[in-house]
């Protein structure tokens, strides 16, 4: 396992330092600071960008715009109090089980078309 292996739980711990934190002081504070209106508009936004690039850019961009995209997603779990181990456990509970298979078994409020 590489040391870039656990990079999102590392932001993830440095989002949560910031939270309270002076909003002039870092733009994870600021961010924080707007509420989920906002960080949800930013995540959306990131998530275009990540489309766009997809589309119709070079592959660095892609690899930018999914870093903004992760870092703003971590930015939203931290303001629901959502761990990345709630996550992870989520994907490990999904493994090895067809996607289809997976979606068919969620209940019906839960699913999104």
């Amino acid at each position: 396992m590489t040391e870039n292996s656990n990079i999102l739980d590392r932001l993830y711990r440095i989002i949560e330092s910031r939270k309270g934190n002076n909003p002039a002081s870092s733009y994870t504070a600021h961010l924080l600071s707007q509420g989920m209106p906002e960080i949800a508009r930013k995540v959306g936004e990131e998530a275009i960008e990540t489309i766009t690039a997809a589309l119709t850019e070079e592959n660095k961009n892609i690899v930018a715009e999914s870093a903004d995209l992760l870092f703003h997603l971590l930015v939203l779990w931290s303001e629901r109090d959502i761990t990345p181990e709630e996550v992870w456990a989520e994907l490990v509970s999904r493994e090895g089980t067809s996607g289809i298979d997976e979606k068919a078994a969620r209940p019906a409020n839960y699913r999104v078309k």
